[in-house]
């Protein structure tokens, strides 16, 4: 009875778990001293959702990225993943940094990020996620000798190694160059229709608009303009962004 008992809490909190949305957040605030870097943000993410962050460098985007990571705490407001205060085994974060270690190769990079997060069968995980970002090639090449493009699909797959739910990707498109800008583009379309949720921080409209079912235009801390569906275009997301930008200023 007792075992009966156990599986049918645990059946009841993982359909809980899959009701509820992804990631929700209220009200959150973070302030800096006097100065305040967010302000009210509330959102819900539901699994299999992207949502982009488009906004202006200072106007908190990053900073709410490291507070989903778990990398900086709010001042004020709740967050919750999967139902929970804060699971971090839930997200794969990229921030500015890849995180890569220089020295080691593509394949022991992603070996060793397996390890830290306890995923079972490691190598067989690192050569999986190698054959998905085309990096098997190169695989025993040390990651310090590759292009920015082939550092930042490593960077990729080193987040996603221990399968999260959530991405968060922070600004993934700088210094690269056109066709590697093209060929991450393409691999994030893919994770999204294969079902991957990420929030994705960018000042780039067009990347704003292609690569999410919502976009949310973030302007001194707050969330100025909500678009989504049909009325999530470049043209579109880009007049109201101007137009937000000029009421800013």
């Amino acid at each position: 009875m007792e075992i009966l008992r156990r599986m049918r809490k645990r059946s009841l909190l993982e359909r809980d778990r899959m009701t509820s949305p992804l990631l929700r957040l209220k009200d959150i605030e973070k302030a800096y001293g006097p100065i305040t870097a967010l302000r009210n943000i509330s959102l819900d993410l539901d699994h299999g959702e992207t949502i982009s962050l488009l906004g202006p460098n200072g106007a908190g985007k990053s900073t709410l990225l490291r507070i989903v990571a778990g990398l900086a705490a709010p001042t004020r407001g709740t967050l919750e993943i999967q139902g929970t205060a804060h699971d971090r085994r839930a997200i794969g974060y990229l921030g500015h940094a890849t995180l890569l270690y220089p020295e080691l190769t593509a394949r022991e990079n992603l070996i060793f990020a397996a390890r830290l997060h306890g995923v079972p069968k490691p190598a067989r995980r690192a050569d999986q996620l190698l054959e998905e970002e085309d990096l098997s090639p190169v695989a025993q090449r040390r990651a310090g000798g590759f292009s920015r493009g082939m550092a930042q699909r490593l960077a990729i797959a080193r987040a996603r190694v221990h399968k999260p739910s959530l991405l968060l990707l922070d600004e993934p498109f700088t210094g690269l160059d056109v066709p590697a800008i093209s060929r991450l583009s393409q691999r994030l379309i893919e994770l999204r229709n294969a079902g991957q949720s990420w929030l994705l921080v960018t000042h780039e409209v067009e990347r704003a608009a292609m690569l999410a079912d919502t976009a949310l235009i973030v302007l001194r801390g707050q969330v100025a303009e909500r678009l989504t569906g049909g009325e999530l275009t470049p043209q579109n997301l880009s007049e109201i962004y101007a137009k937000a930008l000029d009421l800013q200023s």
